[in-house]
């Protein structure tokens, strides 16, 4: 092989080497850019004072959700509430006793989805409820860093209802470095890939699936009824 010959494929590589090189800390700029951007939004969120609509909707996954939308309820900021993607094997009257509410309120106002399976469920379990009940504006209550991508699922499945955020807020990522608590920081990275999958899901059409158990409809039928 003529020694030119291998000076030219050597370049050629240098130059696709650095081309890579580039693209990948371009889109790690941009990564770290938008993380950073993620996570101003999220400490910012504050739940409304005085909050006011039909219902309420809370999706189960963390701690301090439901005891927070059943407040809601008791003080009137609804007039029912959701529990959306509750295990199967768990009952109305085991969250009652859990939240410490009365049988009589969990009776008129309080209704159990069990088929959610992830957000994107939550999503279609929700607006089926809405639509069943002709529901226009609606409080969402779940922690502050799912909020952006339950809102973004909620209003691609139900472009027409109003959604208010009610983030309950765990940690308070204004007036604390969470960047040197791994728990937190582990948890804001895993919720900004999945915000970031989401939206490019969305972006580009492609969807997966209903998100809700096998066997389930999309269409209005909230598995079990209080009241």
């Amino acid at each position: 092989m003529r020694a030119d010959h291998v000076f030219s494929r050597r370049g050629r590589l240098r130059k696709t080497l650095r081309f890579l090189f580039i693209v990948v800390l371009i889109a790690c700029i941009f990564a770290v850019a938008g993380f950073l951007q993620f996570a101003d939004r999220v400490a910012t969120l504050k739940p409304p004072v005085n909050p006011q609509a039909d219902a309420i909707v809370v999706l189960t996954g963390g701690s301090q959700r439901i005891d927070q939308a059943v407040e809601l309820l008791r003080s009137g900021a609804g007039k029912k509430l959701l529990i959306s993607g509750v295990h199967p094997a768990t009952t109305g009257n085991q969250i009652r006793r859990n939240t410490q509410s009365s049988a009589k309120l969990f009776e008129c106002c309080v209704d159990i989805g069990h088929d959610a399976i992830d957000t994107i469920g939550n999503a279609n379990e929700t607006a089926r409820w809405i639509h069943e009940n002709g529901y226009s504006r609606v409080l969402v209550v779940t922690n502050n860093y799912h909020m952006p991508r339950s809102l973004s699922e909620l209003r691609r499945i139900d472009p027409e209802t109003e959604f208010i955020a009610y983030p309950v807020v765990n940690s308070d990522l204004q007036s604390k470095n969470w960047l040197n608590d791994r728990m937190v920081l582990r948890v804001m990275v895993t919720e900004y890939v999945k915000t970031t999958f989401a939206w490019l899901r969305q972006a580009t059409g492609i969807f997966s699936g209903t998100g809700l158990r096998t066997g389930a409809s999309p269409e209005p039928a909230i598995t079990e009824k209080h009241g």
